[in-house]
């Protein structure tokens, strides 16, 4: 008998109510009753749980919360991410109904300030957010009071051209994991142990699944595969073959596939066991950008390149915009400062977060990625 039918028993005969299952106690009857549990599948319903998910009703972003992103350290981060969009849709010829289209907003931050900096340059698009969070709605539309949400890309607007842009989205979609044993490559999965969750090798071949050059690698050696990044990319590039517009997705990741498993989890701004506490700490994974480059040009999509994010910021200006603000407000300078370093210094995030740039075919290229 499980833990929970043992407390409900015993609340039934107390005439109390049973105590609620927790997600971890959901997760370990699902394991009990199906068998170990997919990587995919246990990163999926950590977050998005419609009851118990981590993004399902809070707030997880900046000093209260689990962990801070780019836009919340500082302002020059969204615009010179508007100046960017706006200096692609001049050089486009300054198409008619555009739509600007964030993935995974946080708080509204980034596209408040993007927005702020398309507004000087004449780009004043109709705002759309994709996001499934009731509890990060309400906080969005107090940032951007005139934003239409969706829950995927499916619901967009179907004609006109489409400016996306998404940092720190990608690496919140579910991976699988393959894992090389004396038997072969196996998947990667979620077992329990004396009521511990554990990684255990499934039983199924996934030699297929693995890229040629990588099937004969050392027992031990683990790789990383995300199908809904791959769908998501997919989807996107699409929507700018068929509609024109482009891109930004910035994230941590590399520029091609590595061994080694990068899934962690964190909760208050520290690294935990991501097997630990379902529900309560952020999943991500690195984002593996070739692949995603390769997805999209199978669409006749512009890859405009990937780049370090302190190179591409650097390149879009930051230095001048840090000594334009501090200018202005000198007893702020050191802060001022400090955010810069935080966003390029490749101790920091410039060099392990990258940028990825697309656009339509008959759109420009845009800059920064030389």
């Amino acid at each position: 008998m499980s833990a929970h039918d043992r407390n409900r028993r015993l609340a039934d005969r107390a005439g109390a109510p049973p105590r609620p299952m927790s997600l971890r106690e959901h997760i370990a009857a699902r394991i009990r009753a199906e068998g170990p549990m997919r990587l995919d599948h246990y990163f999926g319903t950590c977050l998005l749980h419609p009851q118990w998910g981590y993004y399902t009703g809070r707030d997880p972003f900046g000093t209260t919360g689990d962990f801070t992103t780019a836009p919340e350290i500082s302002q020059m981060f969204g615009e010179l991410i508007g100046l960017w969009l706006a200096d692609i849709w001049i050089s486009s010829g300054r198409p008619e109904n555009v739509h600007y289209v964030e993935l995974g907003p946080g708080r509204g931050t980034l596209a408040k300030d993007a927005l702020r900096a398309m507004k000087r340059y004449g780009l004043q698009p109709a705002v759309h957010f994709v996001e499934g969070s009731s509890a990060l709605r309400e906080v969005q539309q107090k940032a951007v009071p005139d934003v239409r949400w969706h829950n995927d890309l499916s619901t967009l607007p179907p004609d006109d051209p489409l400016l996306f842009v998404g940092n720190e989205f990608l690496d919140a979609l579910p991976i699988r994991q393959m894992a090389k044993t004396p038997n072969g490559w196996r998947e990667r999965e979620i077992a329990l142990q004396d009521d511990a969750f554990i990684f255990a090798a499934g039983g199924r071949p996934m030699d297929a699944a693995v890229p040629e050059e990588w099937r004969g690698a050392e027992d031990g050696t683990i790789l990383e595969t995300s199908p809904a990044q791959a769908a998501v990319m997919y989807e996107l590039a699409g929507r700018l073959s068929d509609q024109g517009g482009a891109a930004l997705l910035f994230d941590y990741g590399h520029a091609a596939l590595h061994a080694g498993s990068t899934l962690q989890a964190v909760k208050d701004h520290r690294k935990v066991d991501p097997l630990a506490m379902p529900g309560s700490a952020d999943l991500t994974a690195l984002v593996e950008f070739g692949t995603l480059a390769r997805i999209a040009q199978s669409r006749d999509v512009r890859w405009i390149g990937t780049a370090e994010q302190g190179a591409w910021l650097r390149r879009l200006g930051i230095d001048a915009r840090t000594q334009s603000l501090a200018k202005a407000a000198p007893h702020h300078a050191d802060d001022l400062r400090a955010a810069r370093d935080r966003l390029v210094e490749p101790g920091q995030m410039g060099a392990l977060f990258k940028v990825m740039g697309l656009s339509g075919l008959h759109w420009d290229g845009g800059a920064g990625f030389d």
